[in-house]
């Protein structure tokens, strides 16, 4: 009898715990990761999909009557030698003559007469007298092309579903027409260097399909040949040549080609494989060479033997070799039961939507993954996605926040292959930005402003203030340092990153002077985008002593140039210290003139906090204040990349209420796609984040403040949930880096740490924060520790 007893008591506890379990699953979900709608797309901007392959990139409609599929390839471009003979970068030979006299004016008090020489003389050399200029000369990111697809029949139509799967990278569109089912599937494979769609339907007899390619470049012919559409031409711009190829596979009649449309007749099934390529070639000071006709016949010619099913297996298991390596889970009670449109319109009426913030956090993986791999150029301001002709600032390479800031998520959120590209990008800068340094300031190392474009940009822009930054290449330089913390890399170090990084160190060596009171000041200055010219913005100091900061310690990992070691510790302890203003404030000025009721985008000075380590919550609790004083005061509003910055500057202060209130801004859905430099930004309804127009920098943001509230490592420790926020009581994120290529899961409940997991690929000490709580040890290679609440060993 009491055997009995205790085995039913033994079975109804174990069926209460399987139950106490199942309702902790449903409590702690993992996101759906699909964007859906009920209907096509009718804007490009704020509706069309997303796809890419780091080389290509498109945008689709989900038409019904019409697929509308436009597409990029990352290095189509004008602007160039080949526009311009004279093109040489921007660079104004021996403009460095006339700083001598800048100097003179701004120390003697004559702010405007020193702007005004500046604006005349240290300017970018641009040709802006050639009537149909595309960005006076500088050139712009071009669209490819376009893809039309027309099926057969018309009528009402039933149960239409347009959705994309961030978590395989497939998108498909699913409707019925008049009976006929229809199917299409999309993806964009990196292995394959080609964007595929298919197109399906069961009708027994098939129908048939029209098929179009077309382009907005003048100098583009369209011919068929052995079942593929190829579409050539020279830019009329710079003379760039270009091909896409369109490989037609389909169970039908044979095709035929009449007046530029291919029909192709009695099809159950269509797929189409595209390629594109052109003759840029990132080879400074040419950028031309690449044979591009053959690369685009080699990969047709590959994925055609591949054939569709291997293909689709091939890009899945490459897609999630990355994706999957980092896992988002918040508590919820809802998921994805209505259209992601409809999600976003409840989301702005203040509805909680936790699912909603982690599908958002990996669209930035996603979008990053999809503009940015091994082998491609880096991702511009709109990643790989453009479809005009001049595009909004030229769809370029920001280089004063906005290029730094789509990279931020590369690392924490396990994406080191995904910042190669813009590490080897700045590798290249190097040659051209060596001459834009001795041309206007005749330093040494090497430069980069504010604007930058695939064909050596590297000197001012061609008006001030905004054009002048030559920070943006010890900024770019940090990218280096990062890669090298999170990996611990040290053959990257030696062989790229601190070549990268000793060289940008060398210009602020040599463009700095010396005030009054011997403090070193970069003379002249403008913090970006924001007042007048100065001697000393703050945001170049402290650029000045994150680049010295970052050699000093990369010298010491190498164990070598000890010599220039001394040097920068000697400069970097000369440097203007950071002040704290009247108003209580950081400076952004070395003169005490900041306006407390200023809503400037930009809050350069406060590069210190976010991404720089200059200032932290550990060593500098003084100038955190003032950080926080000067970040409140330029209040929550912004652009989508200003927000963005925001989050992670209240994560830094490790108010995550704050930085939540700001990934709310971040996410409010809007329409407007103008150009709005104050408080336009948020995201549309395909969640691609809005300046406005699209920039994808918010996107990065968004996702890199998601991760930073959760996990820090920029002091020296790992910091675990620094700035949970309230509205994320319950949750888990497994796959996060931390500096020292630590890899960390972390688990919390009721606001409260429960588990972290840290595992380490090398041997080493670590310092575990969470809360007042630190522990201190010495990990062994490939060592998995675990820790509770306390910081105490569960194992």
């Amino acid at each position: 009898m009491k055997s009995g007893f205790l085995t039913i008591y033994l079975t109804s506890m174990a069926s209460l715990f399987t139950i106490a379990a199942l309702a902790q699953k449903t409590e702690l979900q993992r996101a759906p990761m699909k964007l859906w709608y009920e209907e096509p797309a009718d804007s490009w901007m704020t509706e069309a999909l997303p796809i890419g392959n780091g080389y290509m990139g498109a945008m689709f409609f989900g038409g019904t009557e019409e697929e509308h599929i436009q597409f990029n390839e990352e290095s189509l471009w004008a602007g160039g030698r080949g526009e311009w003979d004279e093109y040489k970068g921007g660079n104004r030979e021996n403009a460095h003559k006339h700083l001598p006299e800048i100097r003179r004016l701004l120390d003697a008090g004559k702010y405007e007469e020193a702007h005004q020489l500046a604006n005349r003389e240290l300017t970018g050399k641009i040709r802006a007298d050639k009537g149909n200029s595309v960005w006076e000369g500088f050139g712009a990111y071009q669209t490819f092309g376009d893809l039309f697809v027309r099926p057969e029949g018309s009528g009402p139509t039933k149960d239409y579903r347009r959705e994309l799967d961030i978590s395989e990278a497939v998108a498909t569109i699913e409707y019925s027409v008049n009976g006929t089912n229809h199917r299409r599937e999309y993806f964009a494979s990196y292995p394959a260097r080609t964007l595929v769609f298919r197109f399906e339907n069961n009708n027994p007899n098939g129908i048939d399909y029209i098929v179009k390619q077309t382009t907005v470049h003048k100098n583009a012919t369209v011919k068929f040949d052995r079942d593929q559409l190829i579409m050539s031409g020279q830019l009329e711009n710079n003379g760039m040549g270009y091909e896409s190829r369109v490989l037609i596979e389909s169970d039908g009649e044979k095709a035929t080609f009449l007046d530029g449309e291919l029909r192709i007749k009695s099809a159950k099934s269509l797929t189409l494989y595209l390629t594109a390529a052109t003759d840029y070639k990132n080879d400074y000071p040419t950028y031309t060479g690449r044979d591009y006709r053959s690369l685009n016949k080699e990969t047709i010619d590959m994925v055609g033997q591949k054939g569709y099913d291997n293909l689709l297996r091939e890009h899945k298991r490459d897609y999630s070799k990355l994706f999957s390596r980092v896992d988002f889970e918040l508590e919820a009670r809802e998921g994805d039961s209505v259209p992601t449109d409809e999600r976003l319109r409840a989301y702005a009426s203040d509805k909680k939507d936790p699912l909603l913030e982690t599908l958002y956090f990996q669209y930035g993986r996603y979008l990053l993954i999809s503009s940015s791999r091994p082998g491609t150029m880096p991702a511009n301001l709109q990643g790989k996605w453009n479809n005009m002709t001049n595009p909004p600032w030229a769809s370029d390479y920001h280089s004063n926040i906005n290029l730094q800031m789509i990279y931020w998520p590369a690392e924490v959120t396990n994406l080191p292959e995904c910042h190669e590209p813009l590490i080897e990008y700045i590798d290249k800068l190097r040659p051209p930005g060596r001459q834009s340094a001795k041309d206007f300031f005749n330093a040494r190392g090497w430069i980069v402003n504010t604007m930058n474009n695939p064909f050596g940009y590297t000197a001012p822009g061609w008006g001030f203030p905004w054009g002048f930054f030559p920070g943006g290449a010890a900024w770019l330089s940090r990218h280096a340092w990062e890669h090298f913390q999170f990996t611990q890399d040290l053959d990257f170090l030696r062989d790229q990153g601190y070549p990268i990084m000793k060289e940008a160190a060398l210009f602020w060596l040599d463009y700095l002077t010396k005030d009054a009171h011997g403090n070193l000041v970069s003379s002249p200055s403008y913090s970006p985008e924001h007042g007048g010219i100065s001697t000393g913005a703050y945001m170049d100091i402290e650029i000045a002593w994150d680049i010295f900061n970052n050699c000093i310690l990369a010298t010491d990992a190498l164990g070598k140039d000890r010599a220039f070691k001394k040097e920068l510790v000697a400069a970097k302890e000369e440097l203007l210290p950071l002040k704290i203003g009247k108003w209580g404030q950081l400076q952004e000025w070395k003169e005490d003139i900041d306006d407390p009721d200023n809503k400037h985008r930009h809050v350069s000075h406060l590069y210190a906090l976010h991404p720089g380590n200059q200032i932290n919550t550990v060593r500098t609790p003084d100038l955190i204040d003032a950080a926080k004083i000067s970040l409140d005061a330029r209040g929550d509003d912004g652009t989508g990349w200003s927000v963005g910055w925001k989050i992670n500057f209240w994560a830094r202060l490790l108010d995550g209420d704050r930085a939540y209130k700001l990934l709310r801004r971040a996410m409010r859905l809007t329409s407007d796609d103008g150009v709005n430099m104050m408080d336009g930004g948020g995201v549309y309804a395909n969640l691609l984040s809005t300046h406005p127009p699209f920039q994808l920098d918010g996107n990065m943001g968004a996702t890199s403040g998601m991760a930073e509230m959760l996990l820090q490592s920029h002091s020296g420790e790992i910091h675990l949930l620094p700035a949970l926020p309230k509205s994320w009581p319950t949750g888990k994120i497994t796959g996060l880096k931390a500096r020292g290529a630590f890899e960390v899961d972390i688990e919390w409940k009721e606001g409260q740490l429960t588990r972290v997991r840290i595992q380490t690929s090398i041997a080493q000490p670590i310092t575990v924060r969470y809360g007042e709580k630190t522990v201190a040890m010495e990990l062994t290679e490939g060592e998995i520790l675990t820790l509770d609440d306390s910081l105490k060993n569960r194992d």
